[in-house]
């Protein structure tokens, strides 16, 4: 059975490698809470690129929020 020229064994292989990730991905942004990727990963189909970018890159930014520089000698 060969769709489009590729062997069965090679779409069975791809299937389990993007499955494995996708599931990681999904597992590890759901922990973190990040709503938005989570959506993202599970509509979105990559062969695994996306998830493992967001594995490795993505999950491990945090949104630093600007501080202000205190003064220092005055208090009130």
């Amino acid at each position: 059975m060969e769709y489009l020229g590729i062997s069965l064994w090679l779409w069975i292989v791809l299937l389990i490698w993007s499955m494995v990730w996708k599931l990681l991905a999904l597992w590890k942004s759901a922990r973190k809470s990040h709503v938005v990727w989570f959506i993202i990963l599970g509509i979105v189909n990559t062969i695994g690129i996306l998830e493992i970018l967001y594995i490795y890159v993505f999950s491990d930014m945090t949104m630093k929020a600007k501080k202000t520089p205190e003064k220092k000698g005055k208090r009130k």
